[in-house]
């Protein structure tokens, strides 16, 4: 029997490897479920610059499963065999001659290739294909190959190039954006808050619950008439002035005198970044602040240009510095109260967690599959000096302010949902940025646990971020959109009407492309086989819950049927622990009552115990935190630690 456990990751030839792709202007990409290496550059074709961002057609890697059981020294070899300068050499051959050829074509007819040339952009599309695809491009120009009457019909359905316009109150307005830049700790949601603050109307999209809470908070300490409006959770103020909420729950139709977009960076997100596209196309708002990291300049500059209105950039640096320890920590005997312990799992965190408690710490434990409710009053621990460790993944990076000295990442490697690999410059310095907050201390420290991730951390942090794309910009079909297309085509299955919108969104231009789709379209092919409507399909395959996690799949069906049969859900579902221990059990159960909720806010008719289900949420989330305290502070030998082992100070010095 072969072993089929992920070697284990050597840090510095991980660290030659980052630097390779970084020297060859390449990235690791995932595609058709193989790793790929993803390139860009560019050709001349008649004295015009013609940028490329591809897979080249020998750039796939292998199937994940053979990638993850390579070491790392086998990766760096693969990585050269497949992409080096004969190999670069080869593809600007392919791309040239295509090239070539949609001028020529341009030439003969007085055509603008253009459009035909932006098909050499797509960061996770095989070279091949993007060049049949310009060639289509410029024939269908030419008129020489004529696309049957139904297709045309289903392409002008989905005409993207006109998708800002259908945002038609905001294109109504003239919208004045400020982006505010910067890294963590730099000031930028202080200035863009104070003046919603002081606006008489406004509106703030958060990319987590999380933050839109924290938000919401912040306004209501400012006096300010404020409602909550997330996914699962509303809080309405009869006489609000301002709406803080997540960035999908966005009202399109609500003029406001300011709105502040938070993480713009997340443009990029081929999951979520279509809400942040949909946000700056229609936020109806006179001012509109982008808040984010100082890699999206560029993304700005172009989609501000696109939907327009006038642009402003302010760039901020960071209010304290940050910085690299000489050498790594080396052993959790040398921790130091207000140190924060990175992980990138679940698992993960709760070993180092236990590994801490016995050197006499009492711990905050943070991950993404706590409820916010959850993060916050772990975070509110460490603030207040009842903890003296947090141990989390990277969810600490977006929405906790924590008055943390040190980060200590355990790895620099991470399971990305296919294998393990480094992670991006971007995410290394989100996470070290928590180190050193403004006013609690004068510097953040960051270091490795040992001394190949030392050093990985370090390469990362010293790394300038890549830009993010000026064009690409993801976009999720909304209910209208699917509506067209049905009737268009006559189409009324769901999946078949999602396929049809990823297949034909980019045949006019390549400034919008469709966001990934696959759990949808997943979700849409069960949906299509009970008797609902295209509008309750939609809605369902919409529903934030994981199918990777059987109860919580089982639901949503269940859910559905009720639908289906005009019947009322209950709320209560009698499923055992699963295998499962008590905190996982509590943790899938918290999201069963948040999925339930955000049906009940869309289908009250059937999802009648909304309000149960936000009461049940809040007492598990209770439930799940007082069971984690008990476990963050008692060794795995029974002993409570010593709240004041180490120190001097509240949380200790250097």
């Amino acid at each position: 029997m072969t072993d089929t456990a992920t070697p284990p990751i050597d840090q510095p030839e991980a660290a030659a490897l980052a630097e390779y792709l970084h020297a060859q202007q390449a990235t690791l990409v995932t595609a058709d479920g193989s790793y790929a290496v993803s390139v860009h550059g560019q050709i001349i074709v008649n004295k015009r610059v013609v940028p490329y961002h591809l897979v080249p057609d020998e750039g796939f890697l292998g199937k994940t499963a053979k990638w993850r059981k390579l070491n790392t020294h086998e990766r760096l070899e693969l990585l050269h065999a497949r992409w080096n300068d004969a190999a670069r050499a080869k593809l600007e051959a392919q791309l040239q001659q295509c090239a070539d050829t949609i001028a020529a074509i341009a030439r003969d007819y007085e055509l603008d290739p253009g459009s035909a040339y932006n098909a050499f952009q797509a960061k996770y599309e095989r070279a091949s294909l993007r060049c049949n695809l310009a060639m289509d491009r410029i024939e269908a120009l030419q008129g020489t190959r004529a696309a049957t009457r139904q297709a045309e019909k289903t392409r002008n359905a989905v005409n993207l190039s006109l998708y800002p316009e259908s945002f038609t109150v905001a294109q109504g307005m003239q919208r004045h954006f400020i982006a505010v830049l910067g890294p963590t700790n730099s000031g930028k949601t202080h200035q863009a808050m104070e003046h919603l603050a002081e606006a008489k109307s406004g509106v703030y999209l958060a990319p987590l619950r999380l933050l839109a809470l924290e938000n919401y908070h912040r306004l209501q300490d400012a006096e300010v008439a404020v409602s909550l409006v997330t996914g699962e959770q509303r809080k309405v103020h009869p006489e609000a002035t301002h709406v803080a909420s997540t960035v999908e729950m966005l009202n399109p139709n609500r003029p406001v005198e300011v709105a502040v977009i938070d993480e713009i960076q997340l443009l990029d997100d081929p999951d979520r970044g279509a809400a942040w596209t949909a946000a700056v196309c229609g936020v109806p708002a006179s001012t509109v602040y982008l808040l984010g990291a100082l890699e999206a300049e560029e993304a700005i500059v172009s989609l501000v240009k696109r939907v327009g209105g006038t642009l402003e950039i302010r760039k901020l640096q960071r209010k304290s510095p940050l910085e690299m320890e000489k050498q790594p920590l080396g052993s959790l005997k040398n921790l130091q109260p207000g140190d924060v312990l990175i992980a990138f799992s679940r698992r993960e965190v709760l070993n180092w967690r236990d590994q801490a408690i016995e050197q006499g710490f009492a711990v905050s434990a943070i991950y993404g599959n706590l409820s916010p409710e959850v993060r916050q009053a772990q975070a509110a621990r460490f603030v207040d000096g009842e903890t003296k460790i947090i141990v989390g993944t990277d969810a600490i990076g977006m929405g906790l302010n924590t008055p943390a000295r040190r980060v200590i990442f355990t790895t620099a490697n991470k399971w990305d949902g296919y294998a393990e690999g480094t992670i991006s410059a971007s995410l290394a310095k989100q996470i070290a940025g928590r180190a050193g907050r403004f006013g609690a201390h004068e510097a953040g420290f960051v270091a490795g646990l040992d001394a190949g991730t030392h050093k990985t951390i370090a390469a990362l942090l010293r790394e300038k971020p890549e830009p993010l794309p000026a064009s690409g910009f993801f976009v999720a079909p909304n209910l209208d959109y699917l509506q067209q297309i049905s009737a268009a085509t006559g189409q009324t299955k769901l999946q078949a009407l999602l396929e049809l919108f990823a297949k034909h969104i980019n045949v006019h231009d390549e400034f919008f492309l469709p966001a990934n789709l696959t759990e949808q379209i997943e979700k849409a092919r069960w949906l299509d086989t009970l008797n609902l409507s295209l509008a309750d399909r939609y809605l369902f395959s919409l529903c934030p819950i994981s199918t990777k996690i059987p109860m919580l799949e089982r639901a949503l069906q269940d859910w559905a049927r009720y639908r289906a049969d005009k019947r009322q859900a209950p709320l209560l579902r009698m499923e055992g622990m699963g295998g499962r221990n008590e905190l996982q059990y509590l943790e899938d159960t918290c999201k069963l009552y948040s999925a339930y909720a955000w049906l009940g806010y869309r289908m009250p008719e059937t999802f009648p115990n909304e309000d149960m289900a936000q009461m049940l949420m809040q007492s598990t989330s209770e439930k799940i935190d007082n069971l984690l305290q008990v476990q963050n502070t008692r060794s795995r030998h029974g002993k409570r630690p010593e709240q004041a082992k180490r120190g001097g100070g509240k949380y200790g010095r250097r």
